[in-house]
Formats: C-alpha cells, structure tokens, sequence
C-alpha cells in the first residue's frame, strides 16, 4: 500500500523513481480504509535527505500511511530553505490536539551537548510527554534515543575517545520478540555519533529489554517493556552514500575525523559503498508499522 505525501514534496521525486508506492491525498481520499497517521519529529540538518530515507522505509508496507512533517519551533534550521519548512512543515502547537498512531524522533548531531544544554529540549520533552496519551508508539532513532532513555528511564549518555562512524556488525539477542521477526541472528547497521550508552546501565532497567547488541558490546536495539518505545542507536535508516558524504563535510572542515570503519571498500574513499544494511532497514520498519502501531491502535482515537 502506498505512502501519503504532499505532491509538491522534493523526497516524492526521488522515491517515484526507485518505484516507491506514492500517492497524494486526493487519490487517498477516494480509498475506504483508515491510513496510519505518522508524525516524523525531524532534527536532522539536511531535513529533505531524512525526509527520503524515512518516507522509503515507511512506503514499503502493506499499510497505507499519512505522513506529518514537524520541526522544532524554538531552533531556526540553517540547513534548510524556510520556504521548505513553511510549506511541508508542521509545529507542535499546530498538531498538539491531534492523535497519531506512530511518531518517529531523528538524530541529530549534538550528543556531545549535554540534553538541558540543546535549545529545543524544553520542547522536545513537551512533545515526549504528550506522545504517552496522544501517540500509540514511538519510534527513537541516534541521539533521538539516548534522548527518550534519559528523558523516560533516566539512563544518560557517555563520550567515546573517538567518533564512531562506520557499518558494524550486530547480533539477536531475542530472537521470538516481534520486531526483530525475520532478522538475520548477524546483521549490519551504520553508525555516526560520538557518544554511547552502557549496556549493563539499560539491561539493569526492568522497564527496558535489549533485543540487539553491538560487535562493541553495545546496546543497538532497545524496547520498552510496555511496548511503546522503540529506541535505535545507529542509523538504519541511511542510504549508502549518507556516511561518505559526512565524511567528506567533514574533512573540508578541517576536523580530525577517521575513514568510517568496514564501510568504503578496500578502506578507500575513492571507492563507492555498498548498502549492505537495506534489507534489515526495511524489515525493522515493517515489523514496527505492523506489530507496534497497526495491531496497537484504536481504529477510532476517541
């Protein structure tokens, strides 16, 4: 079934050519079904790159969806034109009387902040507590998880001696839980951040299970006991070129940054990368739309 997305939207371009199921709201209104309504909470600078990496995993269901985009109102977006966010764009208070079925937090590249330090985290935590009685699961993705662990469960989060920037290798660890259905027991996953979580502080949480693990040891897929929380600390979502091009931002930025780990062949940045994650991208994705949201939700939110 198809995504709902405005027609004007720059990601819709993008996805009709890799044979995405779109359709716009007037196509979507003469279908007598109830559309997941999804509400993408975007941190991300290059919001219309997330946009299409997020919009990708979401279409490729047999649920059809509807798409909110909202942006913090108490951070201006330097990376993105106005006219976009103005256009395609919603702010909490716009949305704060409505109901969802799903909601997606994004990463965003200020780990190293501690969470009061962040200008929108006074909004941020105003939008995860109202998610507890207007959303019916939540979906954390990078920094957007480390923010719901110590927003929710008060774990925090800790600086590595180095980025970790790379596609590493992760493994099941419970294997008959319903979102991780059909995952490979070794799976690869892309990870960029400079900050992590400690696996033995989130397994000691009753209210946390930890489905997947790291070749580091690391936390990678988190669940809440009540299932209303879904918390990824890597970057499934991205495409194959997303790290590459981080990497060369950041070299022209002068910054000591090291060649992401397992990602370029040969280790050479000359060379194009392989997405070797999308299958498990679009599994995890699925499982949660299905399992989490669709099986969850009130047909009617009153």
């Amino acid at each position: 079934m198809p995504i709902n997305i405005p027609k004007q939207l720059p990601a819709r371009n993008v996805l009709e050519q890799e044979n995405i199921f779109v359709m716009d709201l007037d196509r979507a209104h003469t279908q007598d079904i109830r559309p997941l309504k999804i509400v993408i909470v975007n941190l991300m600078p290059d919001k219309e790159r997330t946009e299409t990496q997020l919009l990708r995993l979401l279409g490729n269901t047999p649920l059809q969806v509807s798409v909110t985009l909202l942006h913090t109102a108490s951070h201006q977006s330097k990376n993105v034109e106005p006219s976009h966010l103005k256009q395609f764009y919603n702010t909490f208070e716009n949305i704060k009387d409505k109901r969802f079925d799903g909601m997606i937090i994004t990463g965003a590249p200020i780990e190293q902040l501690p969470f009061e330090e962040v200008d929108y985290w006074r909004e941020l935590t105003t939008i995860m507590e109202w998610s507890k009685t207007h959303v019916t699961s939540v979906l954390h993705i990078c920094w957007g998880a480390q923010a719901a662990l110590y927003y929710h469960y008060g774990i925090g989060k800790f600086e590595l001696p180095q980025k970790c920037t790379g596609v590493y290798k992760h493994y099941v660890k419970k294997p008959t839980v319903e979102l991780v259905r059909g995952f490979d027991e070794e799976f690869l996953a892309p990870h960029s951040r400079y900050t992590s979580t400690s696996l033995e502080t989130v397994q000691a949480c009753e209210d946390l299970t930890v489905l997947c693990t790291s070749e580091e040891n690391e936390p990678f897929l988190i669940l809440s006991k009540d299932e209303k929380h879904v918390m990824i600390t890597g970057h499934l979502e991205y495409d194959a070129k997303t790290l590459a091009d981080e990497y060369e931002r950041d070299v022209k930025k002068g910054l000591k940054t090291d060649i992401p780990e397992n990602y370029f062949p040969n280790n050479d940045p000359g060379q194009k990368p392989l997405h070797r994650w999308r299958s498990h991208a679009h599994l995890l994705f699925s499982n949660w739309l299905n399992y989490y949201v669709y099986q969850e939700t009130p047909f009617e939110w009153e």
